[in-house]
């Protein structure tokens, strides 16, 4: 059976419903060793609803989440915003929220939803579900920072796919950006209009036969690089080198595939500040089995919340989530606030053959 992809139907931008005052920005400091492709990566989620009933239906999902999107962004203005060079250098940037918005596109595709489920199982189908443009490294300006794909399928189902930037991904991850937005549509929606065409139904204000392709040429798909989530479980460790490092040796061993001699280091060390910074593989420390008691291996799921419905009562029957976009492997460390627990981390290695 031949695996149709989605048609994009409509493109639009979301920004926060109010302008965003004060612009609290977030520096961005870069290792002067890193070279193009520093800020390349994103992660990724998808999520798949059947149709519950003639009310939950894909048709119009793209129109009906603007606003309430557009609301949630006032919590989260930086997901709207866009990053900029300062002026005193190439390697120092910022993440400011200037209300540029995230990109919404709308796309269908010509199957039901279980045909994909089933076909996805033997091929590897999900990219075409979220989309993603890497940061332009020349001007990162006018780069989104995310993305959102509604995927209706014949069947009235339909697929959320989110891609956002390492630099964000926190917001998923830890600070369950999408669960409140899911919240904040569902008491948004009266339920007698969900069955009325939504004022910003996309199709309706931007409709290409043949869309552009200046508009939604993505960067091409590099699945296929394998990652493991750890936490640190001490409250009082401070993350470094060493740390990243057991996390990869620990990677290697799990996945049966190795590293490499240098990766990227991303650490968000506070609200206003993330690094990245080339790191070198290999572990040097007197105190590695003191350190290694420190570091727990996890799964996905004990990070983000992803049973959120925007339709009461309709979970999604699938959640897929990576990291995408990548051909050389990272380390992504992020503080989360929960007891006994100081950081999440997120090996990715690199992708075999640099395919």
């Amino acid at each position: 059976m031949a695996v149709p992809k989605p048609q994009i139907e409509a493109v639009l931008s979301v920004p926060p419903l109010n302008v965003t005052e004060p612009r609290e920005v977030r520096h961005v400091l870069v290792d002067e060793a890193l070279k193009a492709g520093r800020f390349g990566g994103c992660y990724n989620v998808v999520l798949y609803y059947m149709k519950l009933n003639e009310e939950d239906n894909g048709l119009f999902l793209a129109g009906r989440i603007v606003e309430s999107l557009g609301k949630s962004l006032l919590e989260k203005p930086i997901l709207a915003g866009r990053l900029h060079r300062k002026e005193n250098g190439d390697t120092e940037f910022q993440l400011v929220p200037n209300d540029s918005g995230i990109r919404l596109l709308e796309a269908r595709i010509p199957m039901t939803l279980s045909e994909f489920l089933e076909l996805n199982a033997n091929n590897d189908l999900e990219p075409e579900l979220v989309f993603w443009k890497d940061i332009d490294e020349q001007t990162p300006e006018y780069s989104p920072l995310f993305y959102i794909q509604v995927t209706k399928f014949q069947c009235g189902g339909y697929t959320i796919g989110i891609s956002c930037s390492l630099l964000v991904s926190e917001n998923l991850l830890v600070d369950n950006f999408l669960g409140k937005w899911t919240d904040m549509h569902n008491k948004m929606l009266p339920p007698n209009e969900m069955t009325k065409t939504p004022i910003f139904y996309p199709p309706g204000l931007v409709s290409y036969e043949s869309p552009p392709t200046e508009i939604i040429t993505r960067t091409p798909s590099r699945n296929g690089a394998p990652s493991m989530v750890f936490k640190i479980t001490a409250e009082d460790a401070n993350f470094n080198k060493e740390l990243a490092m057991l996390c990869v040796e620990e990677a290697e061993q799990r996945l049966g595939r190795k590293m490499g001699s240098e990766f990227s280091l991303f650490v968000k060390q506070s609200s206003e500040d993330i690094k990245v910074e080339d790191c070198s593989n290999g572990i040097c420390s007197e105190h590695v089995s003191e350190l290694k008691k420190k570091i727990t291996p996890t799964t996905w799921e004990d990070f983000g919340v992803y049973e959120v419905a925007f339709h009461e009562g309709n979970k999604p029957v699938h959640v897929s989530r990576w990291i995408g976009s990548v051909s050389e492997g990272n380390v992504i460390a992020i503080p989360y606030p929960k007891e006994g627990v100081s950081a999440v981390v997120i090996v990715t290695l690199p992708i075999e053959n640099g395919l």
